[in-house]
């Protein structure tokens, strides 16, 4: 009679990749949300989830670039969820008109990261995952949990948004 033999748990493969993975992971989420606190829960976040996910039978490899894509789900969750809360609170549904002109001028990147933060959730999603994290239309509408044309007209008003804040905030910056 053979003994039976113990599986090793997957998740120590993180434990080698914990010490340098770590600060990659918590300085992508930190640069896109641009919050210590939030960037600290969700680089928590990441790591719970990915024990979770290498205990899984067909469990993918373990590697930095993978927990990076485990960080870009858990941001946009909570972006997600932000965004139910703040339309949970809002009265009035305000429609914001298509804009197609393309936007010729240098953007300050203090500035442009400043009015990246003041809008809402949503917005603020769909424009980092297409121009910060360089994703296709499909593949934010992927993590947003929308639809492409939704994604599109979303990322029409999302941009249409950030130009009139960002030329908001250049009037009172002069």
């Amino acid at each position: 009679m053979t003994e039976p033999r113990v599986r090793p748990d997957p998740a120590f493969a993180l434990l080698g990749l914990y010490e340098t993975a770590l600060p990659e992971v918590y300085g992508y989420l930190l640069s896109r949300c641009g919050d210590r606190t939030l960037a600290e829960e969700l680089t928590s976040e990441t790591f719970l989830g990915a024990v979770a996910a290498c205990r899984k039978e067909y469990a993918p490899p373990v590697s930095t670039g993978w927990l990076i894509g485990v960080a870009r789900h858990k941001l946009a969750d909570h972006w997600r969820r932000k965004e139910r809360e703040e339309r949970g609170l809002r009265l009035v549904h305000h429609s914001e008109p298509d804009i197609e002109d393309p936007w010729d001028e240098q953007l300050d990147a203090l500035r442009a990261r400043q009015v990246l933060e003041s809008l809402g959730p949503h917005h603020r999603a769909a424009l980092t995952l297409r121009y910060v994290d360089g994703l296709g239309v499909p593949e934010v509408a992927g993590h947003l949990g929308r639809s492409v044309h939704a994604t599109e007209a979303l990322l029409v008003r999302a941009r249409a948004a950030f130009r009139r804040a960002y030329e908001e905030k250049e009037g009172r910056d002069a």
